[in-house]
């Protein structure tokens, strides 16, 4: 568990760390060269690197917690990723539903597997269900989230390489937007972003503008055409 400087979130927390990459969104993960960095530091949860890993020691972490938290679960990795095991995933659920105070924001590029376990979890209104769309060829991922019967489901365009036009956003309750950072980080089309903002307002969903990315993210700032962009979910 971590304080974050990620806009939409409180804290961190990864009872699962490592990944593998699924799309072009994966090509600069920043996932992945913190786990080099990490795993050189001697930190004793990245000593296996990127690969996918379950921390059962981590479970206990939230009950810690006295005020409510936003939480992004699994900054360092994806709780449905295909080598986590459906069981770790359903006590990773238990902790959340235990744990109403918070509210917790899972954020996969596998909503398939989401849907294949929907029935087995609990749904517990604290939790909110996520997808990365990062260009065109992903968006049946929108599709897939659709079927997940959690109570606020959002997209991550982020990084945002491509155009996204005409998304179906019907039972979706927040989207969120950001450039890509760090090296080798790919541009972003402000264009692109006006037109997401625009669907956003036509089907009356949260948006929220997270950066422009780039090597010195914090230098382009996060304004979108002279404001800040900061809607959440009722």
């Amino acid at each position: 568990m971590s304080e974050t400087k990620i806009e939409w979130t409180d804290m961190t927390w990864n009872p699962t760390t490592g990944c593998s990459k699924v799309s072009e969104g994966c090509k600069n993960c920043y996932a992945e060269r913190m786990a080099k960095r990490l795993k050189a530091m001697g930190n004793p949860r990245y000593l296996r690197g990127f690969e996918p890993q379950e921390h059962y020691d981590a479970l206990s972490i939230p009950y810690t917690w006295k005020k409510p938290k936003r939480v992004f679960v699994n900054s360092m990795s994806d709780l449905f990723h295909d080598e986590i095991s459906d069981e770790f995933i359903a006590q990773v659920f238990d902790v959340m539903n235990k744990t109403p105070l918070h509210t917790y924001q899972i954020l996969t590029k596998r909503p398939q597997r989401a849907v294949q376990m929907a029935d087995c979890l609990n749904w517990s209104d604290n939790i909110w269900m996520g997808t990365s769309v990062e260009n065109s060829r992903v968006v049946g991922r929108i599709d897939e989230l659709r079927e997940v019967p959690a109570r606020v489901r959002f997209l991550s365009c982020e990084p945002l390489i491509g155009a996204l036009e005409a998304m179906n956003l019907q039972e979706i309750h927040w989207v969120i937007v950001g450039g890509e950072s760090g090296p080798g980080a790919r541009p972003m089309d402000a264009n692109w972003v006006r037109s997401i903002l625009n669907q956003c307002q036509a089907a009356e969903v949260p948006f929220f503008f997270k950066q422009w990315g780039g090597v010195m993210k914090h230098k382009n700032g996060r304004l979108l055409d002279g404001r800040e962009w900061n809607e959440f979910p009722q």
